[in-house]
């Protein structure tokens, strides 16, 4: 699709888009909803092949946020940016791009607050907030509530739980076997977390010794990056990039269920339906991998504490749960299933307001 076909059928409320001369970069903020409050997604800063993919990357992931901040049940609509440059830069050029967009950000005058997504650190988001206050996420000596990473890691092992319990009788994960994919920033700790509940862990990733090293301290073993998918196990977790569940490689796939990080798991939004014909019972993404928004909103903006927001982390079982019976009772997907229910809490935002 086009640039003008991408925004003619995108849903969301606006588009910004600004070429960096500096950096030969775009930044483009997509603000998907405000219903519920300012629009709030993290910065992606990348290369793409081209504008329009940097464009359809920035919509996707904007209008899947207000579906994650919703089913969070915090008070955040969806939002998120894209840096799209010719490679990522690093150094004095770095923090120099982003203070230029912390300057686009401020632009927006609160419209979207921004937070770290992939490529980006607190330490970037120290950067951003010299420019202005819409954002979260940065460092704890800068005054934020650092990396939401583990917390991300610890919402989506509550999803897997709650994958298991419906399969299983049991959110028990002792003798159950995990595949990850990616165990970066969130996929190593939530190695760790199956592996302490008595799960066997299979891990992979684009760096094998990486892989090799958390699978040594987990007891489990690492597989080259390409066979991942095709691991037998019980709970698949996408913690890398987008799209993997797709046409080619949904057949391929020989778990039981999938709960992950990683964004836009979803090649196209038939797949959800691909994965129901299969029997595998999958976890909306958006859903299992809300930990991270419930970190930055709880410590930096609703003043929860330690416990108060580990029992929102614990809640995206029951949400997770909910999306799942509702999706077996009524016959649709999974996916279908957790749409209706973060577009009833918008529409009873929108209703209230």
């Amino acid at each position: 699709m086009s640039f003008e076909d991408l925004l003619g059928s995108w849903d969301g409320e606006e588009l910004v888009a600004r070429f960096d001369e500096s950096a030969h970069a775009w930044m483009l903020i997509g603000v998907h909803s405000t219903v519920l409050g300012p629009a709030m997604g993290g910065t992606r800063l990348k290369p793409y092949p081209s504008l329009d993919d940097a464009v359809r990357d920035v919509l996707r992931l904007a209008g899947a946020m207000t579906l994650k901040n919703a089913l969070a049940g915090i008070p955040y609509g969806g939002g998120k940016a894209v840096l799209a440059v010719p490679d990522v830069p690093g150094g004095e050029a770095r923090d120099a791009l982003m203070a230029r967009y912390g300057d686009l950000v401020g632009a927006l005058g609160g419209t979207y607050v921004t937070a770290c997504d992939m490529n980006t650190a607190p330490s970037d988001m120290d950067v951003v907030a010299s420019r202005t206050p819409h954002v979260l996420g940065r460092t704890d000596t800068a005054g934020g509530s650092g990396s939401s990473a583990p917390d991300t890691a610890v919402g989506v092992f509550h999803a897997i739980r709650a994958v298991c319990r419906h399969l299983f009788g049991t959110d028990d994960l002792a003798g159950r076997n995990v595949a990850i994919q990616g165990v970066g920033a969130v996929g190593a700790p939530l190695a760790d977390l199956a592996a302490e509940a008595g799960a066997t862990v299979t891990v992979a990733d684009v760096d094998l010794a990486r892989a090799q090293e958390v699978a040594a301290h987990t007891d489990g073993r690492a597989v080259p990056a390409e066979e991942i998918l095709g691991v037998t196990c019980d709970v698949l977790a996408p913690c890398a990039t987008g799209g993997v569940l797709n046409v080619e490689t949904i057949p391929l796939l020989a778990c039981r269920g999938v709960a992950g990080a990683a964004n836009n798991q979803l090649g196209v939004g038939a797949d959800a339906e691909r994965l129901r014909a299969r029997g595998i019972v999958y976890a909306p993404d958006y859903a299992a991998n809300a930990g991270g928004v419930i970190h930055l909103a709880g410590h930096e903006t609703l003043g929860w504490d330690d416990a108060q927001v580990a029992a929102r982390l614990a809640g995206i079982d029951a949400t997770v749960s909910e999306i799942l019976r509702t999706a077996e009772r009524d016959g649709v997907t999974t996916a279908r299933a957790a749409a209706d229910l973060a577009t009833a809490r918008i529409d009873a935002g929108r209703c209230a307001s």
